[in-house]
């Protein structure tokens, strides 16, 4: 297939286009490398340099003959995302509106979307299936479940199919080393906790140890990398297949305590990571975990690297490949 990687030098969507390459697909990916890098992405795939705000620019690149549309461009600090919403439904929301409009003039096609567990928060079971009720508690996750919504109406009126995934806590870090999490500034735990090992940081904040968790600390759901991209090209491939539009967790199907990363990282790294705690975040649930069984049930997919040691210790390859440069 021809297919069109939006995002294409994010650390996700550079994977993606590496395992797409492998595969044989034929590969064009855009980016406004505000937040990517170029450099991650192989020389083979096909570069343009655009921004999602253009609607005359997609409309001509999409007047191209793409098999289908992966999307992966977004802004994705939570944080950021309540100090700045407008940021986030521009990037999130307006500017992925003008790829559906642009997808849409061109006779429409077939979507795969980058969503996120963010859209359900405050999870009344544990864990969470994709049925649960869609309740996001800041920008990100709005912007994100706004989307989600909207290409069930696309669907309906322009024939776009589209399967959503809706990531849990993405790892991300290539076996080799060769790409890893590059966010500026960084927010994700693992990276957190290996800058800290690294010596980048003086310590790391643990925030809250009295939730209702075995350890006191919140547990979430990781997933590495190399299965969420092979969880994209089932996805794509069921798509092509089926026609149905649907949505996916991603997810390990269990959870990991922020002292449990601590202490792994401290095995894997054979270094101490100081820590401090301090007060809970605002709308932190105690446990964030995936309930994976519709897409084990219809994607076939099975996690292949869920073992928290094998997670930190790629991440921590790459961490001590970027600390050397």
């Amino acid at each position: 297939m021809h297919i069109l990687i939006v995002g294409g030098a994010s650390d996700i969507g550079s994977d993606m286009v590496e395992l797409l390459l492998e595969r044989g697909h034929m590969l064009t990916f855009l980016d406004n490398i505000s937040s990517g890098y170029r450099d991650v992405v192989d020389p083979a795939a096909e570069f343009i340099h655009g921004d999602l705000s253009d609607r005359n620019f997609l409309n001509s690149l999409l007047s191209k003959s793409f098999d289908s549309v992966l999307h992966f461009a977004s802004s994705i600090d939570v944080n950021e995302s309540a100090s700045q919403p407008d940021k986030y439904y521009r990037n999130n929301l307006i500017n992925s509106l003008n790829l559906l409009d642009a997808i849409a003039c061109n006779g429409g096609g077939r979507l795969i979307f980058s969503s996120t567990a963010a859209i359900f928060r405050n999870p009344l079971k544990m864990p969470i299936d994709e049925h649960h009720p869609c309740s996001p508690i800041n920008p990100y996750g709005r912007s994100k479940l706004m989307l989600e919504q909207a290409l069930g109406d696309y669907e309906k009126a322009h024939g776009i199919q589209n399967i959503c995934l809706r990531y849990f806590n993405a790892a991300d870090a290539a076996f080799d080393g060769s790409l890893g999490e590059r966010h500026q500034p960084e927010t994700h735990l693992i990276p957190l906790v290996l800058k800290t090992a690294v010596g980048y940081r003086e310590y790391i904040n643990i925030f809250g140890d009295d939730y209702d968790t075995p350890d006191g600390t919140r547990v979430r759901d990781y997933v590495h990398v190399m299965d969420i991209r092979e969880a994209h090209l089932l996805a794509l491939e069921r798509l092509v297949r089926c026609g149905e539009s649907s949505a996916y967790n991603l997810g390990s199907g269990k959870g990991f305590s922020v002292r449990e990363i601590i202490t792994t990282a401290e095995e894997v790294t054979g270094r101490k990571v100081p820590f401090v705690i301090s007060p809970r975040r605002a709308g932190d649930p105690a446990k964030l975990v995936a309930d994976v069984h519709k897409s084990h049930a219809e994607l076939d997919w099975r996690p292949q690297y869920a073992e928290l040691s094998k997670i930190i210790s790629d991440a921590w390859r790459w961490e001590v490949q970027a600390s050397s440069r």
